[in-house]
């Protein structure tokens, strides 16, 4: 197939391209910079050099480029996993996805394709028993900022699925780990914990669903071949709490145990209630649509098999 990949710099777009380079793929690649777009033709890529917030632009480019399938992965996230550096870089990324977004959609509407896939995440499933599925409603009553993101989530996801003219996917992410991610051992949160400055807030029963960067690259791409329009969890078999997880990523980077900290103190050091959201109300997600449709098969999250924590 012919795919125009909207997003193809950042952590899931390197694995993201490989893997499509892989199954035989012709691929056009957004970018803003004539430097990058020499890179994507010495990757085996036809570039298409527009911004993204260029309406007339992004038509062009994906009219020049008639693709089948359209992949969005538009972000704009900081190195670094922050309160300050988050909120810093918000704007920024709700502006890409809400506007360069709008823009891709549009373009390739306009230009006939028939299935577009875009990122989305499982983070904000509405807290409750048991594992959320595609169906769970999500957190509108959490923290402001997380259920800012849940109306966000749902308007992004709304738009493509309620376009009655097109194959809309909506693929709703995992806590991504791996290479080119906060949670690896060169990543901002494995420094965090390393300097104890990542403590388990409360009880510590927010659970996190957790997705190889290099799964996400699969499942996207299987999803592109023979998934069903619609939303589609894509993480691993182990949701696990923070007081599971957490303690484990730390004796996998050879670090200090992490600290405990009451909600109230959390709420002090933080200033919001996000971060508390995060330790104690997360809920993890269901993958059983993915690996039913796709055959999406993800591997077991590296610092647990490593320290073999939960057997302990």
């Amino acid at each position: 197939m012919k795919i125009f990949v909207a997003g193809g710099t950042g952590a899931i777009g390197r694995p993201l391209i490989a893997e499509l380079l892989a199954k035989g793929h012709a691929l056009v690649a957004l970018t803003r910079s004539r430097e990058k777009a020499q890179a994507l033709v010495e990757q085996g890529m036809e570039p298409a050099i527009a911004d993204v917030f260029d309406t007339d632009a992004v038509k062009a480019v994906v009219s020049r480029a008639q693709p089948e399938v359209v992949i969005e992965q538009l972000t704009a996230l900081p190195k670094t996993y922050t309160r300050e550096s988050m909120r810093a870089a918000a704007a920024l990324n709700n502006r890409i996805r809400l506007e360069g977004g709008a823009n891709v959609l549009a373009a390739a509407q306009a230009a006939g394709v028939r299935r577009y896939l875009r990122q989305s995440v499982a983070f904000y499933a509405n807290p409750g028993p048991g594992l959320a599925d595609e169906e769970t409603p999500l957190a509108f009553s959490a923290s402001p900022a997380v259920a800012a993101s849940a109306r966000e989530i749902t308007e992004l996801e709304h738009r493509l699925l309620g376009n009655p003219n097109m194959e809309g996917i909506v693929l709703r992410y995992g806590f991504f780990y791996g290479p080119g991610t906060w949670f690896n051992p060169d990543g901002d949160v494995a420094r965090q914990v390393r300097q104890q400055q990542f403590p388990i807030i409360g009880n510590g029963k927010g659970v996190w669903s957790w997705l190889h960067i290099e799964d996400a690259a699969i499942g996207t791409v299987a999803a592109a071949e023979r998934g069903n329009p619609g939303i589609y969890l894509i993480a691993n078999d182990q949701p696990l709490a923070v007081r599971e997880w957490l303690p484990a990523f730390a004796q996998w980077l050879n670090a200090s145990p992490p600290l405990q900290v009451s909600v109230e103190d959390a709420l002090k050091m933080d200033g919001d209630a996000d971060s508390v959201y995060y330790g104690t109300q997360m809920r993890g997600v269901s993958n059983a649509k993915a690996k039913r449709e796709l055959d999406f098969q993800p591997r077991q999250l590296e610092w647990i098999v490593d320290t073999a924590v939960l057997e302990a």
